[in-house]
C-alpha cells in the first residue's frame, strides 16, 4: 500500500521498492469552481493551464538552464529525465502531467530533482492556486505501476502563482522523496528556478 505523506515529510524510495530503477513522478490537480455571473461574461475566462517541471541540480544548485525539463524541453540532455508532455486545462481522472526519472542512470553529479507546478501566464490571466483544488504528486514503480508514495496537498495557495511540489533526492546512497508543497508568487519557471541558482 503507497504511503501517504504529510507535508515536509521524507520517505525512502529504495527501501520502499527495493531495486527500483525508473520512477513515475505523476501530478494533478482540478479547478475549483468559480463563482458565474455578469462579469463572466466579459472577462473572457480562460482554462487554468499549470505546467509540471523538473530541474535538475547539483550540489544543490541550478547551474546550467538545460538541466530545466518542462513543456518547451521534454528530454534532458542525458536522458534520464522524461517529460510526458503538457496537460493545458487539468480536466479529466488520474495524472494531470508526469515525469519519467531513470533513478538508476542519472549521472551522479546531479543530487537532487525538484519537482514544480507553475501556471502559465498566471498574471496576466489573474489565476492563482488558490484556483486549484485536489492537487498531489505521487511516485509510481515503472516496473510494475505500483504506487510508491502521494503527497495530497492540503494546504490554500491564494494568490500563488507556483507550488514546489517535492523533491526526489540522493543521501547516503540512496534515492528519496521529499514532500514540500510550497507556494510562491513567482510568475514563471524562470523565475521559480531562479532560487535555486
Amino acid at each position: 500500500m503507497a504511503i501517504s505523506l504529510q507535508k515536509g515529510q521524507k520517505v525512502s524510495l529504495s527501501k520502499e521498492s527495493p531495486g527500483l530503477s525508473k520512477v513515475i513522478v505523476g501530478l494533478g490537480w482540478d479547478e475549483a469552481p468559480q463563482p458565474k455571473g455578469l462579469l463572466s461574461l466579459f472577462t473572457g475566462k480562460q482554462d487554468i493551464d499549470c505546467d509540471a517541471s523538473a530541474i535538475l541540480l547539483k550540489n544543490g544548485r541550478l547551474v546550467n538552464r538545460e538541466d530545466l525539463v518542462y513543456f518547451g524541453n521534454l528530454k534532458h540532455k542525458t536522458g534520464t529525465v522524461l517529460h510526458m508532455g503538457d496537460n493545458l486545462t487539468g480536466a479529466g481522472e488520474g495524472d494531470d502531467e508526469q515525469i519519467v526519472i531513470d533513478l538508476a542512470h542519472v549521472p551522479a553529479e546531479y543530487d537532487k530533482i525538484v519537482i514544480v507546478v507553475n501556471i502559465y501566464h498566471a498574471l496576466k490571466r489573474h489565476q492563482h492556486f488558490g484556483m486549484i483544488r485536489n492537487a498531489f504528486i505521487r511516485l509510481v514503480d515503472d516496473r510494475n505501476q505500483k504506487e510508491i508514495c502521494r503527497y495530497n496537498l492540503t494546504d490554500s495557495y491564494p494568490d500563488m502563482t507556483a507550488v514546489i511540489f517535492g523533491e526526489v533526492y540522493r543521501h547516503n546512497g540512496e534515492w528519496k522523496f521529499g514532500a514540500i508543497g510550497q507556494g510562491t508568487k513567482d510568475p514563471g519557471l524562470g523565475e521559480l528556478s531562479a532560487r535555486y541558482q
